[in-house]
Formats: structure tokens, sequence, C-alpha cells
């Protein structure tokens, strides 16, 4: 009989968000609301994106938040309401704080109206600490250039891995993005039958297998789920012996309170997700300049009681 894992599996499920685009969701799940302060975490892709195909997610609005965008290929084209416009790009993060309320929008960039291609990437949205959830809303492209990068040698002078440190510090490199509170985020590509050793970089940590089963701490890790890990625990990581293993390591410190989340809305009191409700209906929120579209609320209403 095999050992019971010294990790939590988290295996998430299919989400259509429409228009045939399909993502994995592996936060919130119901054995872990958050890791850190990553309480949401879609995988998309790789899917290929024709022509005639409509991925294009209308604008909606977020509260209490900060949204996390990273590619591995393909482009999004992000326009919100403070008049930013972003092409997002492969190996750049894109980090939007929505504070007290934001409205974006996530297209096709024009420049690949008439082609395929093929998008692939995590969505992530951290909870922005109690102190901050009302702060001035933001958007911040740190690109691809700027992300530190660290090639770690396996034992023996074997083939090792490649670690680029998108968020927070890791193998003595520190990203320059900035967060409100301990946030750490890695892309490790591993080589076939490498191992990695990644110690108790933070309070709570996961780590998400992209594309190939790993061994964590010794014991298996299918490919695309998350295994979070036991708190104050680093991570002993092999890929398998006959292919490369691409994870996404997330972490930080504990919430420091519950949060409650709806829709597109967090926030740590359900009487502001309501509020937030009410106000995107009444079309309060800015506009997103240019955009005629938007996402209505779900029928299904958050109830504070």
């Amino acid at each position: 009989m095999s050992e019971a894992p010294t990790f939590l599996p988290l295996k998430g499920h299919a989400k259509d968000l429409g228009g045939g685009f399909t993502v994995r969701r592996l936060l919130p799940a119901v054995q872990r609301k958050a890791v850190g302060p990553f309480l949401f975490f879609d995988h998309f892709g790789p899917v290929t994106v024709l022509p005639g195909d409509s991925h294009d997610v209308r604008p909606h609005p977020h509260i209490g938040l900060a949204t996390v965008t990273y590619l591995f290929s393909g482009a999004i084209m992000h326009r919100d309401s403070l008049g930013c416009v972003q092409q997002i790009e492969p190996g750049a993060i894109n980090w939007m704080t929505a504070g007290r309320g934001i409205v974006h929008s996530e297209r096709r960039p024009e420049s690949l109206a008439n082609q395929p291609y093929v998008n692939h990437g995590i969505q992530l949205w951290t909870a922005l600490p109690v102190a901050h959830e009302e702060a001035d809303p933001s958007f911040v492209h740190t690109p691809a250039a700027d992300i530190p990068e660290v090639h770690v040698a396996g034992a023996g002078g074997a083939a090792g891995a490649t670690v680029r440190v998108l968020i927070g510090t890791a193998f003595g490199q520190t990203s320059p993005v900035a967060t409100l509170s301990p946030t750490l985020y890695l892309d490790v590509q591993l080589s076939a039958g490498a191992t990695l050793e990644i110690p108790a970089l933070a309070q709570e940590m996961a780590v998400y297998t992209v594309d190939q089963p790993v061994q964590l701490n010794g014991q298996p890790l299918d490919a695309q789920l998350l295994g979070v890990v036991e708190a104050g625990q680093g991570m002993h990581l092999a890929a398998p012996a006959d292919a490369a293993a691409r994870l996404m390591v997330i972490g930080g410190d504990a919430l420091d309170a519950p949060r409650h989340m709806w829709w597109n809305f967090v926030s740590s009191r359900k009487e502001r997700i309501v509020q937030a409700a009410q106000d995107w209906e009444a079309q309060r929120f800015d506009p997103v300049p240019g955009e005629t579209e938007f996402i209505p609320l779900p029928p299904q209403r958050f109830k504070a009681d």
C-alpha cells in the first residue's frame, strides 16, 4: 500500500466562460479556499483560436482583488476603465488592482483577427489586504524582459531547472512586481529527470503541474493538479525521466481575514459585495473607453444574510 500524500492534491473542474472557451479552475476548491493571497486559479488552453471564434471577454467589474495574468503562448488585448490599453504577451506579468472598483475587457488583438493562434496561460486572483480592499484601482504591465530568470544546475552537472521569479523572491532574485502583501509566484521548467529543491519561501505554498506528472516530496502528483504542501514546508520536485515538466509555484502569507467571493467581486464584508452588484446593475462603475458591450450580473444574486 502506498503512503498517503503529505500534500493536498486539488483536481479542479472545467468552467465554460462562453463562446466555447473552457478553463480548468483549481481555486477556490471545496477542500481549500486559498493558498496565501491566491483565491482563484484558472488554467486555460492550450487552445487554438480560429478567426471565427468568439473568446472575447466583454467588459466586467471587479472589487477587492488583484488579477494576475500570465501567458505561455498567444496574446490578449487588455482594456480597462482607467484608459489602460495593453497587449498581454507570453512571459510578462500583468497585475491589475481592482480596489474600490475597476472594469476591464479581454479581447483578441486586432493584429491576430484573421489568423489562428494558440492561447495558453494562467489567470489568478489575489485578495487585497483588508486595509487595501478599497484602494485606488491601477494596472501595471511588467515586460517579460524585466522578469528575473535563474538557471539551477542539477547534481553532478546534470540538467537542472530554469526558474522565472514572476512575483516575490527566490534563488537570490527578486521580481520588480510590487504587491501589497508577501506573495510568491514562480514559473519553473524542469529538464527531463531533473530535481529541484524549493525551500519554504512563504507561509503557504502550492505547485501546479502544467503539462507533466512529477514527484512532489517523494510522492506522485499527476499532471494538471495543484499540490498544496503543509504550512511552512518546502518542496522537493522531480520531473519524469523521459519528459521535461513545467510547473507554477504560488504562495504567500495566509489571508488576514476570511473572504467572500461572488461572481467577480471579493471582499471581507458581505454587504460590500451586495453594494458592488447594485452599482454594476445601475451602471455606476466607470466604463471602459471605446467599449459599448458589458457582461450582466448573473441571475442568481448574492445574499448577505
